[in-house]
């Protein structure tokens, strides 16, 4: 090649490109031509694409600032629901901005109580607010009852009783969200224009009040009930809101709420209604209740194992993938003893809680028959896999939950003699009666509940008392076969990291002696992370996305 001037004052670059001697150019004129007008042509559309590029910029500046504005409420909804972006004014400040794997983590009060109510349905003048703790309320409540019915040969083989669930369903939600007027007195009052009022143009029929019915409690069917306490229907809080991958990555606006493409409608049972009586009963309870403070998600009963969960209104909307087992237990496994499970996603932390009533019986060696249905417990509970995305951590077990409860009448008993044990008790030396409690036994030799913890207990054996009295059965004079040794048999545990215990103990009151056993609630503080922990390789943000398209 020869050599070229490169400092040549012509401004023409077709005679500048004829002074190189190239070969192939002189060879070729006509390609030499195309390349010239090649150059040319490439120029001339980048700088007129660039002049286009600046005149829209001057001409939507305003459509610039609404859209940021636009995207920065986007972002403080983001926010609501649990994604806490950092503001885009310090993003565009900053270039990128990554956001921290676990920020904004909520620390929640979670009351929870255990009750084997014996067979007694509740009084329509019951008042559970001390029994609740609203002195000092609570964000979650999780209450469990045992032998909410009796254990006779109907509600075990033939059909269960669901009318005392809904009975106590009932006086919880007049506690917890504080309305004053008894919704048994507003049921009465209604009867006598109920007879008159059509629903879809059929007669209502009149409000039972049958042989286990009453003015103050007319029939109502459990499924009833549940659905007048709901701020959120079930199926919506059965629902999957993981978000993949791919949404994360290339959705700005996402969230970790549920994604309507990843439920099926054939999912989930629609909620049918129970009858003309239903629509009565929405109406009356609805009046007084718009205003709740407190919603339902769970009622579930099997036999005589009732479980119900409330939380408050404004977390509802985080909860998801909610699940239920029940595991049948007892004499040919029909279910008088046995669990009901309750999984769930709040915000994205796990949750289990484990209303169980294990055997019965304290001759030695019937504590090894707890132990077999703890172990066959968590072995059997299954929750579906109703989650879409592929490698979710949405648990499927017990164990692999990120908080668990475990409360109920576990039945262990004090390995101790009736007379010894009464002796303790009258010196209330618990120290001494715990070292003999057969839970504890068995846990420290690893036996059962491996791994699991409990609260110091400081208070007197639950179980078990005279009917309507504060005295225990067997210190009365009554027949060594029906005496029973007083035993911590209601009990609460919990296995996880954030579970933090601030109380444990037994409700006193005389209105809770129509049952054998006494109460036993704790309340705990519980941590929970409000977002799901990710890769940062898909957690930048850059600045072309904040802008506009």
């Amino acid at each position: 090649m020869n050599n070229i001037d490169w400092n040549s004052g012509s401004k023409n670059p077709i005679m500048f490109l004829s002074r190189v001697h190239i070969p192939f150019l002189q060879a070729s004129p006509l390609k030499f031509t195309m390349a010239v007008y090649g150059v040319w042509r490439f120029w001339t559309t980048a700088i007129n694409q660039i002049l286009d590029g600046l005149m829209m910029a001057m001409k939507t500046e305003e459509g610039k600032s609404k859209s940021l504005i636009h995207k920065m409420f986007a972002a403080k909804e983001r926010g609501r629901r649990g994604i806490k972006y950092p503001s885009e004014v310090e993003a565009l400040s900053s270039g990128t901005f990554e956001m921290p794997a676990v920020q904004n983590g909520k620390t929640l009060k979670t009351f929870v109580a255990t009750w084997n109510v014996g067979g007694k349905p509740p009084e329509s003048s019951l008042v559970l607010d001390d029994f609740l703790h609203l002195n000092a309320p609570s964000d979650i409540y999780i209450l469990g009852f045992q032998e909410i019915v009796p254990l006779n040969a109907g509600n075990v083989l033939v059909l269960e009783d669901s009318e005392p669930a809904a009975r106590w369903l009932t006086l919880i939600n007049q506690s917890l969200n504080g309305h004053k007027e008894n919704h048994f007195q507003t049921l009465r009052k209604a009867t006598s224009f109920i007879d008159a009022k059509t629903h879809n143009g059929a007669k209502v029929a009149k409000l039972s009040s049958t042989s286990s019915g009453s003015l103050f409690f007319p029939k109502y069917s459990l499924k009833s009930v549940s659905k007048q306490f709901r701020t959120e229907s079930k199926k919506r809080l059965k629902t999957c809101n993981c978000v993949s991958e791919l949404e994360r990555r290339y959705a700005r606006d996402s969230c970790f709420r549920c994604q309507q493409s990843n439920v099926s409608e054939d999912d989930f049972s629609s909620e049918e209604d129970d009858g003309p009586n239903e629509a009565v009963l929405s109406e009356i309870l609805n009046s007084s209740g718009q205003n709740q403070k407190y919603s339902l998600i769970v009622s579930k009963q099997m036999v005589g194992i009732f479980l119900t969960i409330w939380v408050r209104r404004e977390l509802v909307q985080h909860i998801s993938h909610l699940k239920t087992s029940c595991i049948s237990r007892g004499i040919m496994g029909l279910g008088n003893k046995g669990c009901i499970s309750v999984s769930m996603l709040l915000y994205q932390t796990s949750f289990c809680f484990i209303c169980s009533h294990l055997a019965s019986g304290e001759k030695e060696g019937d504590e090894l028959r707890r132990n077999l249905d703890v172990i066959e417990i968590l072995k059997s509970t299954h929750f579906p896999r109703r989650c879409k995305v592929l490698n979710s951590r949405i648990p499927e077990r017990i164990l692999e939950h990120n908080r668990i409860v475990w409360f109920g009448d576990l039945n262990y008993r004090i390995s101790l003699s009736h007379t010894d044990t009464l002796k303790l008790l009258k010196k209330r030396d618990w120290e001494a009666l715990l070292g003999k409690d057969q839970l504890k036994i068995e846990r420290e030799a690893g036996r059962v509940f491996k791994g699991w913890r409990e609260g110091l207990i400081k208070f007197a054996p639950t179980y078990k008392y005279s009917y309507n009295s504060d005295i225990y059965l067997g210190e009365t004079n009554i027949s060594p076969s029906k005496r029973r040794t007083p035993a911590w048999c209601d009990r609460i545990l919990w296995k996880g990291d954030g579970v933090h215990q601030l109380s444990y103990e037994r409700k006193d009151s005389n209105k809770y002696q129509f049952s054998d056993h006494r109460p036993v609630c704790a309340s705990f503080s519980i941590e929970v992370s409000v977002r799901e922990p990710s890769d940062s390789s898909f957690l930048k943000i850059e600045v072309e996305e904040l802008l506009p398209n």
